[in-house]
């Protein structure tokens, strides 16, 4: 006797489930003159009733959509990738362009002709003489050529460059 109820309540089930599939749709054209589509027309309307089947399944679609998912998961790690190089480029050339105003002063400092001095290992300034000015002007120019910054503004003094 279960039997015959389980196997009851599953046709129930069938026919429940079968039949919003079975609903009719329509197509009818209101007052306004508009496309209207629905499960069931006005009363004196002159509707259409449209089959709706159901599209033939893709047999490759689960396939396509893993490998569209994965193309797409690739695009975005590109991208990202491109945006950390971008980021880090950016963060380079700025820490580069800071080093070079530095550099910069540091010659300007140099060529100034104020006195400059140290401190030496007891704490005691130190001032520089012409050969420590021009031996710091000519590491500060190679450091200026190294680092490829825009030369110094300002005048040189002859035979040494503008960097």
């Amino acid at each position: 006797m279960s039997l015959r109820i389980a196997l009851c309540i599953a046709v129930c089930m069938a026919v429940c489930t079968a039949l919003p599939a079975a609903a009719a749709l329509y197509k009818w054209i209101d007052e306004n003159g508009r496309v209207v589509y629905g499960d069931t027309p006005p009363p004196g309307a002159k509707a259409e009733r449209i089959s709706v089947a159901a599209p033939a399944a893709d047999p490759n679609a689960v396939r396509d959509m893993a490998s569209k998912d994965a193309e797409l998961k690739k695009h975005q790690q590109d991208r990202d990738a491109e945006a950390a190089k971008a980021e880090k480029q950016f963060a380079d050339n700025k820490a580069k362009a800071d080093r070079c105003v530095q550099v910069r002063g540091r010659m300007q400092t140099l060529r100034s002709g104020a006195a400059l001095y140290r401190f030496n290992e007891a704490g005691e300034k130190v001032y520089y003489d012409a050969a420590e000015r021009d031996k710091a002007i000519a590491e500060t120019d190679r450091t200026l050529r190294e680092l490829n910054c825009a030369p110094v503004a300002g005048n040189a003094p002859a035979g040494t460059s503008t960097y």
